[in-house]
């Protein structure tokens, strides 16, 4: 396997992601109790040498709660039976991560409220105010 494609853009090379795996809790009958088929994904984050500064902050930000002391990020799968499918899963589950945590959010255009709902909204207050006074005048008579 080469490296990971992110985006048109990321590449991530292979020697940054590590794998272990163990025993899956998940279905499989005996394969579960002889078999390692659960896999951890292991991306070394801080050594990676295709982010750049921003980057590294970005995914350290977004993802810090997937971080460990070392600041690598750590993704599991075992939704499969074989560590194969595993493998795949959790590699494609990193890819999405990264390229979603790194997509750029649009920015937020300032707006106002129109004249027209201002004024719809203090006549409804107007109208709501006459209703309460009506009926505290009508119960002290």
């Amino acid at each position: 396997m080469a490296d990971i494609q992110i985006n048109n853009m990321l590449f991530i090379p292979e020697s940054c992601l590590s794998f272990q795996a163990a025993r899956s809790s998940g279905p499989g009958g005996q394969n579960v109790n002889k078999l390692n088929t659960r896999v951890t994904l292991i991306f070394d984050l801080p050594n990676c040498p295709t982010l750049t500064d921003p980057q590294r902050q970005r995914l350290r930000s977004v993802l810090s709660s997937r971080l460990d002391k070392d600041g690598r990020v750590r993704i599991s799968s075992q939704r499969h039976r074989s560590q194969y499918a595993n493998r795949q899963d959790a590699l494609e589950r990193f890819r999405a991560l990264v390229a979603e945590a790194l997509r750029a959010r649009p920015k937020r255009r300032k707006t106002t409220v129109p004249p027209a709902a201002h004024r719809k909204r203090l006549e409804q207050k107007k109208r709501r105010s006459l209703i309460k006074q009506l009926r505290s005048s009508v119960d002290n008579d």
